[in-house]
């Protein structure tokens, strides 16, 4: 008698905010893939829904619930259809969730999704499950061996997770923990597992990467010795690493800026304002001056460098010379490439404690200014480009016949047309023109 294979479960998973989410949300896909479910594009196919939440931007947990909404009728017409929020809007209101919308059958903190399997058993049975724990095991251990399947291009890895810095306005080291950095040989091992499968280019993740400190066969690896680390593997191209702290930019990870080929000429620094007053009302440890003079030594490193940055307008207190002394910032450093954003109160931080709120209408005006400032020298650092020959990592085909897209050395979309490379390769362009967002260029 033939047996009938039993139907693939279908996992439909949201990923909102940072790329650590979306590395995240790949591991917890395949953690349900072993228990026999595959990823659909469309949340009507699914029998599970996962929300990977990001606690960072304002009114985050209302956008989850309002999505939540949404699921409402699916629930109605599928009531075996599971449903789970995960990340750190889950970690920071746990059964708050459950209580408010009982549609939800799981809530899985970001350090305990290795669990999900076990979890999805415990669903099956009927039961709902709350898992916001911390747990001593590496989540990253208990994971299975990443499946073997083809990748693209390039691939986020985990290096790094929590932060001790406890900035004023950030959630992080509630919802993510203390800093714990990945041991070296297990980093080692995905990233050659991942360029097997076609990925040339990695870049390494942590709420704070640049404090990574893992432990290695021969001692204590900084993450400018797991860069060179990571140097040696053949068939890896590139590299880059996010999100940075200016007090963990070392001496030694300066160095590999000017001497590592594989390290891309691409820094994300986040600053968040230009006044000293500001900087110590957020807890930043950090001065104007000391990270002017940073960005000098980085530059004095590797010249070409793109420099990219985060900036809260409007944090308590911040008066209009405070204001101006960020766009002054701004104005020296010249960036490539910025993220900017209206303070909003977070709960539990001790900046949302202080009464002394800048005004809406006079945040929203100083961040449009930020804004314009910041469009302005990203236009011209793109314009610069113009005429210069860069490489070119291919990603996909572009939306023109024979056109393909790809990221150049400094992150800058690319579009070449009557082009026969592929996805995967990394080719010369000259870039002949600069668009609002993106750069034109063709093969040499």
């Amino acid at each position: 008698m033939t047996q009938t294979k039993p139907q693939p479960k279908k996992l439909y998973i949201k990923t909102y905010g940072c790329q650590m989410n979306v590395y995240d949300s790949e591991r917890m896909s395949e953690a349900l893939g072993g228990t026999g479910y595959e990823e659909v594009s469309s949340p009507d196919e699914a029998d599970m829904i996962l929300l990977n939440t990001c606690h960072i931007r304002e009114k985050a947990a209302e956008k989850v619930y309002s999505e939540l909404g949404r699921f409402k009728g699916l629930k109605a017409e599928n009531p075996n259809l599971k449903i789970g929020v995960a990340g750190c809007v889950a970690q920071a209101e746990g059964e708050e969730i459950m209580r408010r919308q009982p549609l939800v059958d799981l809530v899985v903190g970001p350090q305990a999704y290795h669990r999900l399997p076990e979890m999805e058993a415990r669903l099956s049975n009927g039961a709902k499950v709350l898992d916001t724990d911390m747990p001593e095991e590496d989540k990253f251990e208990q994971l299975k061996a990443r499946p073997k399947a083809k990748r693209g291009p390039t691939a986020f890895l985990t290096v790094q997770e929590g932060c001790d810095k406890f900035c004023a306005f950030c959630v992080v080291p509630y919802t993510r923990g203390a800093e714990a950095s990945r041991p070296v040989a297990r980093v080692l091992d995905e990233a050659r597992d991942l360029v097997e499968r076609g990925v040339r280019e990695i870049t390494l993740l942590g709420q704070n990467v640049n404090a990574y400190h893992g432990a290695g066969p021969d001692g204590e690896y900084s993450l400018a010795r797991l860069i060179w680390a990571l140097n040696e593997i053949d068939g890896l191209e590139r590299i880059r690493f996010t999100t940075s702290h200016p007090n963990d930019m070392s001496d030694d990870l300066i160095e590999a800026h000017g001497q590592c080929e594989k390290l891309m000429p691409y820094l994300h620094l986040p600053v968040q304002s230009g006044s000293d007053r500001i900087l110590k009302r957020m807890n930043r440890s950090h001065t104007r001056d000391s990270y002017l003079r940073l960005i000098e030594r980085i530059r004095a490193a590797r010249p070409d460098i793109l420099i990219s940055g985060d900036f809260i307008v409007g944090f308590p207190e911040e008066s209009d010379q405070d204001f101006a002394d960020t766009m002054d910032l701004i104005r020296q450093v010249g960036y490539g490439q910025a993220f900017s954003f209206k303070y909003s109160t977070r709960p539990g931080t001790p900046a949302a404690e202080r009464k002394e709120q800048v005004p809406s209408d006079v945040a929203d005006a100083r961040l449009y200014e930020l804004q314009a400032l910041i469009t302005q020298q990203q236009r011209a650092r793109q314009d610069a480009m113009v005429g210069q020959t860069v490489g070119v990592l291919f990603e996909k085909p572009g939306r023109l016949p024979g056109q393909m897209v790809g990221k150049s050395d400094h992150l800058h979309a690319v579009h070449v047309s009557d082009c026969d490379a592929q996805p995967g390769d990394l080719r010369q362009v000259t870039i002949v023109d600069s668009g609002a967002n993106s750069l034109s260029g063709v093969l040499i």
